[in-house]
């Protein structure tokens, strides 16, 4: 069984387009994928739950 692909942040600020700090204000404010923490401190992504996020984020152009 495949294990699932984890990101890092820069990777995911980077795929976005947002910085870093920008990213925090919104994870401040209860919005944005859901961030895994590693026992080491680092942080990271989940491929599903960001691709989730984003379709979550999609709205129809009138």
């Amino acid at each position: 069984m495949a294990r699932p692909q984890m990101l890092k942040l820069p990777e995911v600020l980077t795929e976005i387009g947002m910085s870093r700090a920008a990213f925090y204000r919104m994870r401040a404010r209860g919005q944005g994928p859901r961030l895994i923490k590693l026992p080491n401190g680092q942080l990271r992504v989940r491929r599903a739950d960001l691709d989730t996020w984003l379709s979550g984020c999609e709205e129809v152009a009138a």
